[in-house]
């Protein structure tokens, strides 16, 4: 009963999850932006934000390890689907129908 009560620290990202992110600020501008997101027991997820406009993400056990993802990475600005976060993604005509869902 105890064990079930404690809280367990948050893992730390791992060094592919690091890696992904770092090779995505390095391939999509000096400076992101990264958008922490629950997606419930899956954990978070991470979206970055390149400077070029490039959309890209990272899987992550938990909003905690997202958090520290974000400040873990050179370059990466933590932020919220704010008007200027939104304005900076470039979708593609291609993207978009990828994601469209038939109707």
């Amino acid at each position: 009963m105890a064990e079930e009560n404690e809280k367990t620290q948050p893992a730390e990202p791992t060094s592919r999850q690091l890696g992904t992110a770092r090779e995505f600020v390095a391939k999509h501008g000096e400076a992101g932006r990264a958008v922490v997101e629950n997606i419930g027991r899956a954990g978070a997820r991470v979206v970055l934000v390149g400077a070029d406009g490039a959309i890209g993400d990272v899987l992550v056990p938990s909003v905690e390890t997202g958090e520290r993802l974000v400040a873990a990475v050179d370059g990466l600005e933590a932020s919220t689907w704010d008007n200027e976060t939104v304005g900076a993604t470039k979708i593609g005509a291609r993207y978009r129908r990828r994601m469209a869902s038939p109707l």
